[in-house]
C-alpha cells in the first residue's frame, strides 16, 4: 500500500475514533502522535487537522448532497471517509481529485458495506461537480 493510501486510511481511523468518542478529531490525532505506535505520517496530520478546521462546512456540503440520508444517519465509517474525502477534494491541491475519490471508494469497499462504494463515489462526484469548477 502507498504512504499515501496508508495515511488516507489512518486519518479515517482517527477520523472515526474521535467521532465515536465525542471527541474533536485534532484531540485524537494528538493522542495518537502521542502514543506513536505506529508513527503518524504527515499526510495523517494533514488530512485530519485540515478536515477539523474546516469541519462545519464538510458536513454542510455532505448533508446537501448525500440524498437521503443525514448525516448522523450515515454508517460512521462512510461518514469518517467522506470527511477526510470531502477536505483533500477542495482544501488539498497537489492531489487529483479521480485519485481522492478513487481512494475514498477503495476505503469504502475494504471498512464498510456493500453499498458504500457507490454511495461514497456518488456523494463525492456530486460534491466536486457543484463545488469545483471546471476549466
Amino acid at each position: 500500500m502507498a504512504a499515501r493510501s496508508k495515511a488516507r486510511k489512518r486519518a479515517v481511523d482517527v477520523l472515526y475514533a474521535a467521532d465515536l468518542r465525542g471527541r474533536d478529531p485534532r484531540e485524537q490525532l494528538a493522542e495518537e502522535v502521542a502514543a506513536g505506535h505506529p508513527p503518524v505520517n504527515d499526510h495523517t496530520v494533514r488530512l485530519v487537522e485540515g478536515m477539523a478546521e474546516h469541519a462545519a462546512r464538510i458536513d454542510e456540503l455532505i448533508d446537501r448532497h448525500a440524498h437521503g440520508w443525514s448525516l448522523a444517519r450515515l454508517p460512521d465509517v462512510d461518514r469518517a471517509i467522506l470527511r477526510m474525502a470531502v477536505f483533500e477534494l477542495l482544501w488539498v491541491d497537489d492531489v487529483p481529485d479521480p485519485v481522492v475519490i478513487d481512494e475514498a471508494v477503495q476505503l469504502a469497499r475494504t471498512l464498510s458495506t456493500d453499498d458504500s462504494p457507490a454511495y461514497v463515489n456518488g456523494v463525492l462526484g456530486a460534491i466536486l461537480d457543484a463545488e469545483v469548477p471546471t476549466s
